[in-house]
């Protein structure tokens, strides 16, 4: 006789490189899971989460999943692999860091991350054997540079309103994100504010995106200026007295400078710019200037640009000429990591750290890298985003140093992600490059390695988790037993640490145990607490949190002319032409135009149903995406001959991309938009769309510009098999 068994719900958080980091509900049965559902009880969360994460059983039941370590036996990029033990497998990788470090010294070796999980001590741990052993740094900038510069070079800090004011908005104003793909729970919240308060939704960007669809003032221009409509909106603001000049007396420097600055940047300036006509841009100022409750929120597609931190700051500062911030649903959010005040020492081992006299990490959420106990110095920060041109052997990249001949990767796919791939890839190819990937799936990354390890997922062991779009801090405690041989990234870090002879009391120690220490010394309470709490709501009281006390600066006043030189950004350096960048909100004219050689410009945008190179192998999201497109506006698509569905080459001086036409009218002219990231095999010739963009630095502190790329069409014909 068969029994049915209920299944019971665990708690959880949601572990994927997306602001929200919802709090979940899981069904468990067994070692199974099924349905995951949003957490009513997380006022954030509202109960609200993304269709990639509620089918999440496809992922971690996926039939292809790796469960034991592999060893390369046939070429780089082969797919040519045969099973090895776990002790073998770390072995081979300690003996050949420690030969390395033994021929070229410790920066020869380079342990690679990222947000693949955004738990703090299975993604942030790798740090720990970085530190013990004064391996190369690992300088992160493939993803927040210009849009938390941008925000901080303004505010002095990254931290603002509460986001669930969003409900309590009169306007919300979604600048720059696709929150319906991204990040479902800022549209719950501004959907909530216009069923109860009849607010306005207001969204700008490059493309009709599913938000744009919902919006009931959508503002279409074209990429990179949305500095110059900013500049635009503050210009009527002054001209039309919606200005509060009282407020900016009291909280903002240079605000009679920057009046007179903008006098010349008129709706009609913009417009040229933009591409958006001359009276919507003034209809929408006022429309600012006449609701004190406007909530802007400042999403990361519009400063993944080379005038992407102008631009951040451009729009914040419209919180401030307004005099937004002083009301509840008002001001100006990006995200909030200055709150959390985490104590990462037991996580990264920030004691081993010698020329670093505080254990607390910084306020951007990122520690600094530096020596080994008794070296006397930093080792290198190698630019995360200039992965290709490191590995490439470029001097300047490597800054100096050795090659860098050996790595550990875990929680990203660089081979897919990374920027300037064609040159990645020649750096992956490498004979004398040693690489060990510890893995879900068998990556494109993973197929380039000599070693593949099996990972856990986030369900599988313990972590605690901090939300980047809102102010919770979240336990997400182990629910099942992972397939096969799977280890976590902390079992791996911590074998090849006692393997290595590092020395530190974090790799004696359990995640839970970690988890503890780091609550406790963070003032965060206990892991008993937050066991039985299961998050923790850390928002400010409002005044912080609305700058109300003031902006955090020595003087208390926001910098609508900030020091671009001295942005209080953790970096290791400055980097692109920081002394070019404008003094003022402005459209900076550093991007890359389109040329009559390259006549579109082309935007990278998130696809909905995948979370970077997450979830592509899903049935879900496969199913929903269906192939890699390029979204053309018709009258282009007359011009060049293409027809709904035709094969396109998409080429610049980095590489080329075959994808197919979809005509969209909800696009600028000479815009083009590829929603990625597809993995590169999917593509014609195994070139994904990261062929296309660049990796050069973007002012101040770096970071890629994957929306700023000008790029050639060509239709590509039929192959007859004649």
């Amino acid at each position: 006789m068969n029994h049915h068994i209920s299944p019971s719900i665990g708690h959880s958080a949601c572990p994927h490189d997306c602001p929200s980091t919802c709090s979940l509900e899981v069904e468990v049965v067994g070692d199974r899971i099924g349905r995951v559902r949003g957490s009513a009880l997380n006022t954030y969360t509202a109960g609200v989460i993304c269709a990639k994460v509620a089918r999440y059983a496809e992922r971690i039941h996926h039939p292809d999943r790796l469960t034991q370590p592999l060893i390369r036996t046939g070429p780089k990029g082969s797919g040519q692999f045969a099973p090895i033990g776990w002790d073998e497998a770390l072995d081979r990788i300690a003996e050949r860091f420690a030969a390395d470090t033994a021929r070229d010294g410790a920066e020869a070796v380079w342990p690679y991350y990222y947000a693949g999980t955004m738990g703090l001590v299975m993604r942030d741990g790798i740090n720990r054997l970085r530190n013990a052993m004064g391996y190369s740094g690992f300088f992160s900038t493939i993803c927040t540079n210009p849009a938390w510069s941008g925000y901080m070079a303004g505010t002095g800090r990254l931290a603002g309103p509460d986001p669930r004011e969003m409900g309590k908005s009169d306007l919300v104003v979604i600048w720059g994100t696709n929150p319906v793909s991204t990040q479902v729970n800022v549209m719950a919240h501004a959907v909530r504010a216009r069923k109860e308060r009849g607010a306005r939704i207001a969204v700008i960007d490059v493309y009709r995106s599913p938000t744009m669809e919902q919006a009931d003032i959508p503002l279409l221009i074209r990429p990179g200026t949305d500095g110059a409509l900013a500049s635009a909106i503050m210009h009527v603001l002054f001209r039309e007295g919606l200005a509060d000049r009282a407020y900016l007396e009291k909280y903002a420097r240079d605000f009679n400078e920057l009046e007179a600055h903008l006098d010349t940047r008129t709706p009609e300036w913009a417009a040229a710019l933009t591409g958006l006509p001359a009276a919507e841009i003034e209809d929408f100022a006022r429309r600012i200037g006449r609701t004190p409750r406007t909530f802007i929120r400042a999403g990361y597609g519009f400063t993944r640009s080379r005038n992407g931190a102008v631009n951040m700051h451009a729009v914040v500062s419209i919180a401030t000429v307004a005099g937004l911030w002083q009301h509840e649903g008002g001001g100006a959010f990006h995200t909030n990591g200055a709150i959390f005040g985490w104590n990462k020492t037991m996580i990264e081992g920030l004691d081993l750290l010698t020329s670093r006299s505080s254990q607390v990490d910084d306020q951007a959420g990122q520690s600094s890298q530096a020596d080994r106990s008794g070296s006397g110095r930093r080792p290198r920060a190698l630019d995360q985003s200039r992965i290709g041109a490191i590995l490439d052997g470029d001097a300047e990249a490597l800054l100096g140093g050795p090659p860098v001949t050996a790595m550990l990767i875990q929680n990203t796919n660089p081979v897919s992600v990374a920027p300037d791939q064609e040159r990645v890839k020649r750096g992956f190819a490498r004979e004398d490059l040693f690489v060990a990937v510890h893995e879900h799936f068998m990556t494109e990354t993973a197929r380039m390695a000599d070693l593949v390890l099996p990972a856990t997922m986030f369900l599988e062991h313990d972590d605690l988790y901090q939300a980047g779009g809102n102010q919770h801090i979240i336990l997400g405690p182990k629910l099942v037993e992972p397939p096969g041989t799977c280890r976590s990234n902390h079992d791996v870090v911590c074998a090849l640490a006692e393997r290595l002879g590092a020395e530190h009391p974090g790799f004696a120690m359990s995640p839970r145990a970690i988890i503890d220490w780091t609550l406790q010394a963070s003032r965060h309470g206990t892991l008993a607490e937050l066991e039985e709490k299961r998050f923790l709501d850390i928002q400010p009281d409002f005044e912080t949190a609305h700058y109300l006390k003031g902006f955090s600066w020595p003087d208390g006043r926001f910098r609508l002319k900030p020091d671009w030189a001295k942005v209080p950004y953790p970096a290791p350096s400055k980097f692109g032409p920081v002394g070019e960048m404008p003094a003022f909100p402005d459209h900076w004219a550093v991007i890359e135009e389109a040329t009559a050689e390259h006549p579109f410009r082309l935007v990278t945008a998130p696809a909905r149903s995948f979370l970077n190179s997450s979830f592509t192998e899903t049935p879900g999201s496969l199913k929903r995406e269906k192939r890699p497109e390029l979204l053309l506006h018709p009258e282009d698509a007359d011009e060049l001959g293409l027809g709904e569905g035709d094969a396109v080459r998409v080429s610049n001086p980095r590489g080329a991309v075959e994808l197919t036409v979809r005509r969209f009218d909800g696009l600028r002219r000479g815009v083009v938009v590829a929603e990625s990231i597809w993995p590169n095999g999917a593509h014609k010739g195994g070139r994904g769309i990261n062929s296309l963009t660049g990796a050069d630095p973007v002012a101040p502190v770096g970071g890629a510009a994957f929306h700023d790329n000008r790029v050639k069409l060509e239709r590509v014909e039929a192959d007859t098999g004649a």
